[in-house]
């Protein structure tokens, strides 16, 4: 059964309305207006109540660059949010970025979600949790907090020094950082026998490495999911794959992981979206997730 999940856990953000390649979302009490390639259908609110409720819009030069326009001059170009989860308490530092992103995809959350539950299901005491792709840390954070001694990788310095500021924020320590290609990351742990009760993964559909390393996602996903298996601790284990890329369905994600791990128990899939006030609702990805603990599944 294919799911559709959307946050539950996440106050500090909503999507107000989308439509028309765009969207309207509160951070905290920032609303803005940013581009959004798969809002081909109409608004839901007229435009003046967009020009109204927004604080700064994202004005786009390029495919991927822009700036951003205030209606006032003392809006902060920087401020932070929080998700909750139970007594887990996460905040993010928020940044105006040259290329529409702020330092967080609140659609994640869903995953947070999961992540926190599956090492509180573990049985042992202080789990593993490997972290590729991992942006400015939110998936990290999540494991951290939830008990799980953690690695976070990522291809680019500026990203992975932004993750260790949320994790300042956060109240959290001892998250071990890597500035390194993922995909070799993965093959020298295989090579020395390392095992991970968690591993997520949120590859993009393209990206370089720190040395020129390039990903496709359709050419490199296989090779890097057959890796990624052989990590995973027989007793207990999870893992989630989430792509926001739209020549990928959930049932490809499904296939995938199924043929990379043929013994995969619990397996889920489906597709991530935020469900605007306005009534409408934005799909942002598919994931596939499973988990195995030895208290019981």
């Amino acid at each position: 059964m294919i799911q559709l999940l959307t946050p539950a856990n996440f106050p500090d953000y909503e999507l107000i309305d989308c439509g028309d390649f765009e969207k309207l979302e509160r951070f905290g009490n920032i609303v803005l207006i940013r581009p959004e390639p798969q809002a081909v259908w109409a608004k839901g609110l007229p435009e003046k109540e967009w020009t109204r409720l927004h604080h700064i819009r994202f004005k786009g030069r390029s495919a991927t660059s822009g700036e951003w326009v205030k209606k006032d001059q003392k809006t902060p170009d920087r401020w932070h949010i929080k998700y909750h989860n139970g007594d887990v308490i996460l905040q993010f530092r928020l940044a105006l970025t040259s290329f529409k992103h702020l330092g967080i995809f609140p659609e994640q959350a869903v995953n947070w979600d999961y992540i926190i539950k599956c090492i509180k299901a573990f049985k042992t005491k202080q789990p593993k949790v490997l972290n590729l792709f991992a942006y400015t840390g939110g998936a990290s954070l999540a494991a951290r907090a939830a008990g799980a001694e953690t690695t976070h990788v990522d291809s680019i310095k500026q990203v992975v020094s932004w993750a260790n500021e949320n994790q300042t924020l956060s109240g959290l320590d001892n998250i071990r950082w890597t500035v390194e290609d993922a995909l070799k990351f993965v093959k020298r742990e295989v090579k020395r026998g390392k095992k991970y009760h968690g591993i997520i993964l949120d590859p993009p559909a393209y990206g370089h490495g720190p040395n020129g390393e390039k990903w496709k996602l359709e050419d490199n996903i296989q090779e890097m999911m057959q890796d990624v298996v052989t990590l995973l601790d027989e007793e207990e284990h999870f893992l989630i794959l989430n792509t926001y890329s739209l020549g990928f369905s959930s049932v490809i994600v499904d296939n995938l992981i199924r043929s990379s791990f043929p013994k995969v128990e619990n397996l889920e899939s489906g597709e991530l979206y935020l469900q605007a006030t306005s009534g409408c609702k934005l799909p942002l990805g598919v994931f596939g997730k499973f988990f195995k603990s030895s208290k019981g599944n």
